[in-house]
């Protein structure tokens, strides 16, 4: 591969005191073993963003559009709060619309028995409005704050480790394939 995928990690949890640190932490890691992907985080906590949608964006949202423009693949690290993925997250996702477009999501999500798979089902949905394309394989970590130690290394890694291969094999597919689609030409247009 010539260039590497420009890859964007989202946090998807703003809570104070979150588990989101440790499990996007581990998937930072997998990602940065894979030399295909050049990756960045997105973390809403740590950005000045607005309390509600305005019609004119804020420095701090004009700044994540351009990072999120800049991106060809994501990879959304989510809970599960009350069957469903958090405000915050909603919040990035709904600021924008061309940043997703034809690029490929990634999920990672945690949470107690369900592992956060109903967030992630819910986001499909979310993603295929923003015609972003949602990789079938996720990562679930089911009762994770039991799934990693104090320092938050996973304490049973084989199985995460093997479904974070899988899964980063698809999103590398869909964003070499979509890169060349872009390339080829404007999203929601054909050749003549």
């Amino acid at each position: 591969m010539s260039d590497p995928i420009e890859l964007v990690l989202i946090y998807g949890s703003t809570r104070e005191g979150r588990f989101c640190d440790v499990v996007a932490g581990w998937a930072a890691a997998e990602i940065g073993r894979d030399g295909d992907f050049a990756l960045r985080l997105v973390d809403p906590a740590a950005l000045a963003l607005p309390d509600r949608h305005r019609r004119e964006k804020s420095a701090a949202l004009r700044a994540l559009e351009s990072e999120l423009a800049a991106a060809e693949a994501f990879v959304v690290v989510t809970p599960e709060y009350n069957h469903a993925y958090p405000a915050a997250l909603k919040f990035v996702i709904d600021s924008f619309s061309q940043p997703w477009r034809a690029k490929p999501v990634a999920m990672v999500s945690y949470g107690g028995i369900s592992g956060g798979l109903r967030a992630v089902e819910q986001l499909r949905l979310v993603f295929a409005e923003v015609h972003a394309v949602a990789i079938r394989n996720s990562v679930s970590f089911a009762n994770a704050r039991s799934r990693f130690d104090a320092e938050g290394r996973l304490l049973e890694p084989d199985a995460p480790c093997q479904a974070m291969a899988a899964m980063l094999r698809q999103l590398r597919w869909w964003a070499l394939a979509l890169r060349a689609g872009r390339a080829a030409s404007a999203y929601g247009e054909t050749a003549a």
